[in-house]
């Protein structure tokens, strides 16, 4: 199967026409919460798509998405930066409960759809889109938030549609 990227402002546009569709195929994936052949498809689907997708043509999730970052992504980032914990809260983070986020959008280290913290990045930046995970149909508000972010959810999402044979009701 060959995959395309999808422009962000497309993306959205195209998640907000599919949006009571997604939310149907949502109903239909979580009948199927037994079902290991779920997860197998997916983590197939992801493994083909997104080695045809390059994440750094779209960075779209650095703009869109926000990781929770908990203290250890807080000591990777201080000690990758060369600077205190406390400089890196003041200056990049908020709290929000009991994590901290990032205090901006898109991400503050985005810069030419290049993280310029790769190698120090958070847990939540490391694994996005979550594809690879176990209990996909346990995650799904996540995936639809997703779809409307990230080529690769989508096309993954679509696929999924396609290889269950699954019809939208009219």
């Amino acid at each position: 199967m060959m995959v395309f990227a999808i422009a962000p402002e497309k993306l959205k546009l195209i998640a907000a026409q599919k949006e009571d569709e997604n939310w149907e195929f949502r109903s239909f994936l979580k009948t199927r919460i037994a079902d290991k052949k779920v997860d197998n498809l997916v983590h197939r689907l992801y493994k083909d798509i997104s080695s045809q997708i390059d994440c750094k043509q779209c960075a779209n999730c650095c703009r869109e998405c926000t990781p929770v970052l908990h203290d250890k992504d807080i000591t990777r980032l201080t000690q990758g930066m060369g600077i205190p914990g406390s400089v890196v809260k003041e200056k990049y983070l908020k709290k929000v409960e009991n994590n901290y986020v990032f205090n901006q959008q898109p991400c503050p280290f985005l810069k030419d759809n290049l993280c310029t913290q790769y190698l120090y990045r958070p847990d939540d930046c490391r694994s996005y889109p979550h594809l690879h995970k176990k209990g996909f149909v346990f995650r799904l508000i996540g995936v639809i938030d997703n779809y409307a972010v990230c080529p690769i959810v989508f096309h993954v999402y679509e696929e999924l549609k396609k290889e269950l044979g699954w019809k939208k009701n009219s």
